[in-house]
């Protein structure tokens, strides 16, 4: 089984799995997902079986035969803890590959579940330690006591988690090697890996319809800076984003449809590109057609064969104005962009 190079943050969420599941091989081998269930408020902890994302997970945990990932629950309410600790521990158990999470700030239930489940299953559990602004040096000392808690005997696997990085924050570089050096001697780390998020999030009067938009990817710029910056041994250290979502899209509760309009996504050196679209009227499939051709057209597209989300931009570039057949959905846009942004990512790190 092939080392992975990198970490997505991605929710439970059908365009998710469907770009997890279409990455060529040697990119998914490449690829260990964090995957994230929604929120489900109001849910009772006996409706949790029946919860919108269960037919999800099960589709996740069939994806991961052969290589692996993490499974968290960062929105469950306490009263929910319990049941979902079964759900979690039944489907690592059916597929030890997903591992759960846990982090210092969690509950003590929420602790105990995931590390018996870690313990029962062999799987080892993820530490995720989230860090939306300045290192606190106390959470240092928290993360200390939950490893004790867990015991040297179970794999850990750190997940240092900055949440958004953008532009306005030129300091997550320093402060994410400052938490590095705190954090990584407090454990023989299976995995260490620094996740971030650039994707901006986009309003309707952000883009104007049809024209290519520039965003700078903050994280990655973060990434080369603690890959500059970082003393000691490298080869434990991943990178990890949220794909082209923002962090906050996580907590998105399923269902609502989205507004009339849509994004196309594209991922460059140091940039992501977005290009505005209908979603609704007569206009619409010629809107999206010469969305996609202009992506197609950019200097910095890679060729329809680099991943399947390059090959829907080319052939939905292609089709004909008249007819919506192949110009996608929301569900198809994110699906196509996260394909080829998570194949790109693995192409552009060192081991990929």
């Amino acid at each position: 089984m092939s080392e992975p190079v990198y970490v997505p943050v991605l929710p439970v969420r059908q365009h998710a799995r469907m770009a997890y599941e279409r990455l060529l091989p040697d990119i998914q081998a490449a690829v260990a997902p964090l995957w994230n269930l929604p929120p489900s408020p109001g849910v009772t902890p006996a409706e949790l079986e029946r919860a919108h994302w269960q037919k999800e997970l099960r589709r996740v945990r069939g994806a991961h035969r052969r290589h692996p990932g993490w499974i968290d629950a960062p929105f469950a309410e306490a009263a929910q803890t319990a049941a979902l600790a079964a759900i979690l521990a039944e489907h690592t158990e059916l597929s030890r590959l997903l591992r759960p999470v846990t982090g210092p700030e969690r509950s003590e239930a929420q602790q105990t579940a995931a590390v018996e489940t870690a313990r029962c299953c062999g799987c080892g559990v993820g530490v995720r330690v989230r860090m939306p602004g300045e290192w606190d040096g106390a959470t240092a000392q928290a993360v200390g006591g939950l490893l004790a808690r867990i015991g040297r005997e179970v794999p850990v696997d750190l997940l240092l988690d900055l949440g958004s990085v953008l532009p306005g924050r030129p300091d997550a570089g320093k402060e994410a090697l400052r938490a590095l050096d705190a954090v990584v001697v407090l454990a023989n780390w299976r995995t260490v890996a620094v996740l971030g998020g650039a994707f901006p999030h986009v309003t309707d009067d952000m883009l104007r319809l049809g024209e290519p938009h520039e965003e700078p990817r903050a994280d990655w710029n973060m990434w080369h800076e603690i890959r500059a910056g970082r003393r000691g041994d490298l080869s434990r250290l991943r990178y990890g984003d949220y794909g082209v979502q923002p962090p906050a899209a996580l907590a998105a509760e399923p269902g609502g449809g989205g507004p009339p309009w849509g994004v196309l996504r594209y991922t460059t050196d140091r940039l992501f590109v977005l290009c505005k679209i209908l979603n609704a009227g007569s206009h619409r499939t010629a809107s999206i057609r010469v969305a996609a051709g202009r992506i197609h057209d950019l200097p910095d597209f890679r060729g329809a064969s680099a991943s399947a989300g390059e090959t829907w931009l080319r052939d939905c570039a292609d089709g004909p104005m008249t007819d919506g057949e192949g110009s996608g959905n929301h569900t198809q846009w994110l699906w196509a962009g996260n394909v080829q942004h998570m194949t790109y990512v693995v192409r552009s790190l060192p081991g990929g």
